[in-house]
């Protein structure tokens, strides 16, 4: 939590003079914040007098062992105890503020070469992503768009690093709509964050697979009245086991149909090329994210597949499925 001098501040100055709390993650060293008060009239950096704002660089550049990181989700799992902290505090001390990340790149120091700027790094991106969201933080702001190993763009060629096609996506699938998802016994590597759609009816499912050798498979069971998804994961030299991956009980299926067999769900399943997580080429349903002759964003087409189909993600890939007429409260 904020030491007792800020959660002061906040509560005196009831935020016009205010305007920005900043909090900066140095790798492995311990977190510090900086408060930063603002003159009446004096410019914001956010360009709004009741913000705060939060500076979050969870690893390394130069850490040997950052792509190791990256992937074990309890290294991931920390950024949570800052998020918690940030929004109770909001809840308590300041109210009238927004949380808001104001400059992530990962890693300091520029980024990890061959790392920040290759297939993996997304990982742990749309992961920063999603739990962002679902600690209420209304603005994650990357650093950088050009510049460093962290850059969406390549600093030298300014073409697209797989973080880039990563936001995209993101920013066209995922709405402002933030759905609980009930994990019951459901292994540490397989995370999930769920969505209102953006745009159309129906909920966006984020599956990030971190495992070099499990492969998940999940199975909507009751079609009408959706309260879990049965799941196996499928591992290399070890048996099967089933366990259980919950959705909240109050999202629901509207089809018309017992069957709904002519309804179709998109799925945008990301994988790196030749299976190298360090590839700096991301690929898109089996098609390799290229700029078009013209450098054009090349079109980002799912695969539609039959909605009562079985889910399933390979081993260290990512999946985007959007599933239609899905009730869920909250949910246009």
């Amino acid at each position: 939590m904020l030491q007792p001098k800020k959660q002061q501040l906040l509560e005196k100055t009831g935020g016009p003079r205010l305007r920005a709390l900043q909090w900066f993650h140095a790798g492995v060293q311990k977190p510090q914040q900086a408060v930063v008060p603002t003159e009446e009239g004096a410019p914001s950096p956010a360009s709004h007098p009741r913000t705060l704002l939060r500076q979050n660089q969870d690893r390394q550049g130069v850490d040997p062992n950052l792509v190791k990181k990256i992937l074990d989700p309890r290294f991931l799992n920390r950024a949570s105890v800052t998020f918690n902290d940030l929004r109770q505090t909001i809840q308590t001390d300041g109210p009238w503020t927004s949380a808001w990340i104001g400059e992530s790149g990962g890693a300091y120091n520029s980024g990890g070469l061959h790392v920040s700027d290759s297939f993996v790094d997304s990982f742990w991106y749309l992961d920063q992503l999603g739990m962002a969201a679902k600690y209420h933080t209304k603005v994650y702001c990357r650093q950088t768009l050009i510049g460093g190993n962290y850059g969406l763009l390549n600093k030298t060629t300014f073409m697209p690093n797989p973080d880039y096609y990563s936001a995209l996506l993101w920013n066209r699938l995922m709405g402002t709509g933030v759905l609980a998802v009930d994990r019951r016994n459901i292994a540490p590597h397989l995370r999930t964050y769920a969505h209102c759609s953006k745009g159309k009816t129906g909920i966006t499912l984020l599956l990030i697979n971190l495992s070099n050798q499990t492969h998940f498979r999940l199975n909507v069971r009751n079609i009408l009245n959706i309260r879990n998804l049965h799941t196996t994961q499928h591992e290399t030299s070890k048996k099967k086991t089933s366990f259980v991956h919950g959705l909240k009980t109050t999202v629901s299926w509207v089809g018309t149909k017992s069957t709904d067999e002519n309804l179709s769900r998109e799925e945008y399943h990301l994988t790196p090329l030749h299976g190298d997580i360090r590839s700096k080429t991301m690929v898109l349903n089996g098609i390799p994210l290229k700029l078009t002759v013209n450098g054009d964003i090349p079109i980002l087409r799912p695969a539609l597949v039959k909605v009562n189909y079985p889910v399933s993600i390979a081993p260290l890939s990512i999946k985007f499925l959007q599933f239609p007429n899905f009730d869920a409260p909250g949910c246009e």
